[in-house]
């Protein structure tokens, strides 16, 4: 059974907001009871500080980044809100590359702090005006973002506790083989090529 949601006000909402902002702001979309913009990377702190102030979306929900590899703005930051008086959800998108900071909106909501460190952690998506913009999940020494699209799957580097030395150490990751280059065929259905150790089996 599909789920039904009563959009006025949603619409409504919408509307005001392009109203306001004009071209700062993208036009809106619901989607899953939802109202989702997408918003200027210089106006993201003036949007929030409106839905916070005029619209009564007081609780802030998160901020996620995304990674898109293929578009010159590679990174999407995603914001959620909710206003409980209204019982209504909203969601901003703002673009930004690996240069370019987004502003931080932790002087708006001070819990966006450990989700835009997650954020620069995870995707190095830039924060400016953040209060202590630093790694919070990997370590200080981590080389990369892993949750990029082009980050390997193995890493760069391996850590692991040394029994002689009595301490952690890093090691630059080795391979027995190139696991990236399997085709993911099904067994059953088999391969155009030899497997190894199948040589007689094909003859």
């Amino acid at each position: 059974m599909a789920l039904s949601f009563d959009t006025t006000r949603l619409e409504a909402l919408g509307a005001r907001m392009s109203g306001t902002f004009g071209d700062r702001i993208g036009a809106p979309q619901i989607a899953f009871g939802e109202l989702a913009f997408t918003v200027s990377r210089e106006a993201i702190v003036e949007v929030v500080a409106h839905l916070r102030d005029r619209e009564g979306f007081v609780s802030f929900i998160d901020v996620a980044g995304v990674d898109y590899p293929e578009r010159d703005e590679r990174f999407e930051v995603v914001y959620h809100f909710l206003s409980p008086t209204q019982n209504l959800r909203i969601r901003l998108k703002v673009s930004t590359d690996e240069s370019t900071p987004v502003p931080s909106i932790t002087g708006l909501f001070p819990g966006a702090d450990w989700f835009e460190r997650e954020a620069y952690d995870f995707y190095g998506i830039l924060f400016s005006d953040h209060p202590d913009l630093r790694r919070i999940l990997t370590d200080y020494g981590f080389d990369g973002h892993p949750l990029r699209k082009d980050f390997p799957t193995t890493g760069y580097v391996e850590v692991r506790y040394d029994e002689e030395r009595k301490r952690v150490v890093y090691e630059p990751v080795k391979l027995a083989q190139e696991f990236r280059q399997f085709d993911y065929l099904s067994p059953w259905e088999g391969t155009d090529y030899v497997l190894p150790g199948d040589e007689k089996a094909k003859s």
